[in-house]
């Protein structure tokens, strides 16, 4: 099993978000069962689990684990194919963001649009990968930092843009036979707060020690 995989497919992401093919696809995630373990825990007949569990590996979401039997019944294990997932713009190709069609380094929709961007190369790429059985080299950088003042943080700002920069300029190669195009993301935003327990906010007496 991955541990994520990209759905490009449109018609694989109307499965995927269907409320009870999620459910199942997260049990499926969890361990191999079939459609009767199924049933009793989202709570539907065995024939509509099953109904359920052929369309999601018609889309390659989930796939045939193992075979028990069950009295006269050959039972059919089916597991996830991932452990999560993630839908590429791809699945909505024609209203995909495109970072291209207007620069604000200071928007944040600008700054969503590269993300989706991100989410739709970086998706693309595993999945060539994958099918030619070769690895792929990439990296990512995962922080944070609290700044005491707007002014702080506009000057981190500059001083980042004019180290990466320096970068760029001291390591691109642009006429280097055999060389590789890269693509460099940096993204600063604000920190996205755990949602409050609606308990915790109508009694704060509760977080008292």
């Amino acid at each position: 099993m991955l541990d994520v995989t990209v759905i490009e497919d449109p018609e694989a992401a109307a499965v995927s978000l269907d409320p009870i093919r999620a459910r199942l696809l997260a049990e499926l995630a969890a361990g191999p069962a079939s459609a009767a373990m199924l049933a009793g825990k989202v709570g539907l007949p065995r024939q509509k689990v099953n109904y359920h569990l052929k369309a999601l590996e018609r889309h390659g979401l989930v796939e045939l684990a193992g075979e028990r039997r069950k009295g006269n019944v050959t039972e059919r294990l089916m597991r996830a194919t991932a452990a999560s997932y993630v839908i590429s713009p791809l699945a909505l190709a024609a209203v995909q963001p495109d970072p291209d069609r207007f620069r604000d380094q200071l928007s944040a929709r600008w700054l969503l649009a590269l993300g989706a961007r991100l989410v739709r190369d970086v998706g693309s790429l595993i999945t060539g990968a994958a099918k030619a059985r070769k690895g792929l080299a990439t990296y990512a950088l995962d922080g944070e930092v609290r700044f005491a003042s707007a002014a702080d943080r506009a000057a981190f700002i500059q001083e980042l843009t004019a180290g990466v920069g320096a970068l760029i300029h001291k390591y691109d190669a642009p006429d280097a036979e055999g060389g590789r195009d890269h693509r460099i993301v940096v993204a600063v935003h604000p920190t996205l707060k755990p949602p409050q327990d609606p308990e915790l906010v109508e009694h704060p007496e509760l977080t008292e020690s």
